[in-house]
């Protein structure tokens, strides 16, 4: 049985109280065992102790969108609206992936989503060689809900992401069947279509009845550009959300990524059946797609957590970007309170724990909970002063990624003093940059 203490940093609890105060956390094995001021812990009998004076302590950060598959393709995918960067760059990229190249750029983005305090992700792969994602996801400790790409519909679509129905859900299924649970339950499996207009109904009904039948969520992308919808609607009658309900997929199991033209309609049905909305600034913005109504949303108390999306479209993975930009882009429209700190704070660790179906595990620092954590060193000129400053503000306003110091997922630190212990960034990066070159030059986009 491993024991960590943390003692006497400044602990933002994220709990239903919203307790900050300055003490202790002893973690055992993977769950936090005692919080609160000046523990009484025997620390000749502890493992290893973290002298956490002067630190902040967050709960780990939870992404509810991300394209792992698509970390290599930084900087290939720049100024082109949704549509466009689909199909001149991200798809002949994606259908350009070999095994390695799938490994490397699950790695090169989970050591960035590790380093910047994101500790569970939701994830979307691409169609094939997925199973060599799994095996980066579990070898770097991130906590992770992941699915291959689902896409057996589409006459732009590259050949070699063309899917037959039945294979796609067949080889959904192997994935879920080997991977769901991995790790004592760390690691499970989302069913992934990419989005309605890239699957057909047949597909998607039976992802609704595969859902139900083991329990998992689906994650899919909605209403993230005009022309999608437009496309949508000419070929169901129907908006997004309504087709999506029309089939059964809309329920709690469901999470939803974008959601920026939603109507009155498409939001009720969302409040209803307990949608989950992921909430993806950064993208949004660098394609051009627009600013999703999230205001209205949590007004409606719908569940709006947030994601950085891919590396292509926004060029980092970033959670304290997407806490800035979801809090700022709000405040010109809806005025300068909208979108406050706490509750751009509570969208990146409560409010992901939420969507995933985890709120009684991760999102805050609770006795029985999951450690989950990042520890942050806040003593910088960019964070100062401090003095009658709230906490969240500074974190959310002022701290940057690079205030991560230690990351703690599951128990185990894997990053320390920001040395990443799981990920060996010297085979990582020339490894990174060798798979885009081989890529680059298969899908003849060099």
């Amino acid at each position: 049985m491993a024991t960590i203490l943390i003692k006497q940093a400044e602990i933002v609890t994220m709990n239903r109280d919203g307790d900050i105060f300055v003490g202790d956390i002893l973690i055992e094995d993977d769950r936090i065992k005692a919080i609160g001021p000046d523990l009484d812990v025997d620390t000749a009998q502890v493992d290893k102790v973290i002298d956490a004076k002067n630190r902040t302590v967050i709960p780990g950060f939870v992404q509810t969108h991300i394209h792992l598959c698509q970390t290599l393709f930084r900087g290939k995918g720049d100024d082109l609206e949704l549509m466009d960067w689909l199909k001149q760059r991200i798809w002949p990229l994606e259908a350009s992936h070999d095994e390695e190249s799938i490994y490397y750029s699950a790695l090169l983005g989970v050591g960035e989503l590790i380093q910047s305090g994101t500790t569970t992700i939701v994830d979307m792969e691409t169609v094939h060689h997925t199973d060599f994602a799994f095996q980066a996801i579990a070898s770097s400790g991130i906590r992770a809900l992941s699915g291959k790409v689902m896409m057996d519909k589409g006459d732009e679509v590259p050949f070699p992401l063309q899917e037959k129905t039945s294979e796609s859900l067949q080889q959904s299924v192997d994935l879920l069947e080997k991977w769901n649970g991995h790790d004592g339950g760390r690691i499970q499996y989302a069913f992934s279509p990419r989005f309605v207009i890239s699957c057909t109904e047949e597909l998607l009904r039976e992802v609704r009845s595969l859902s139900e039948q083991y329990q998992v969520k689906v994650h899919t992308h909605a209403s993230e550009n005009l022309g999608e919808i437009e496309i949508v609607q000419a070929e169901t009658g129907m908006r997004n959300v309504v087709y999506l309900d029309h089939l059964g997929l809309a329920n709690e199991r469901l999470i939803l990524a974008h959601c920026i033209w939603l109507d009155d309609e498409e939001k009720r049905i969302i409040h209803e059946r307990g949608v989950h909305v992921s909430h993806c600034p950064g993208s949004n913005l660098k394609l051009a797609s627009g600013i999703a109504e999230t205001p209205d949303m949590l007004k409606l108390d719908i569940s709006v957590s947030l994601g950085a999306d891919g590396a292509p479209c926004n060029n980092n993975l970033d959670m304290f970007n997407e806490m800035r930009l979801a809090a700022l882009i709000q405040k010109p429209v809806h005025g300068p309170t909208a979108m406050n700190a706490q509750t751009v704070f509570r969208m990146a660790t409560i409010g992901g724990a939420r969507a995933v179906g985890m709120e009684q595990e991760i999102g805050s620092l609770e006795v029985g909970k999951k450690a989950d954590l990042a520890i942050l060193d806040l003593i910088n000129f960019h964070t100062y002063p401090s003095f009658d400053v709230d906490p969240i503000s500074r974190i959310v306003y002022s701290a940057t990624r690079a205030d991560v110091e230690t990351t703690i997922i599951n128990g185990r630190i894997v990053m320390e003093n920001r040395i990443m212990r799981t990920i060996d960034k010297d085979i990582v990066l020339p490894e990174a940059n060798r798979s885009i070159q081989r890529l680059l030059k298969r899908a003849n986009l060099r």
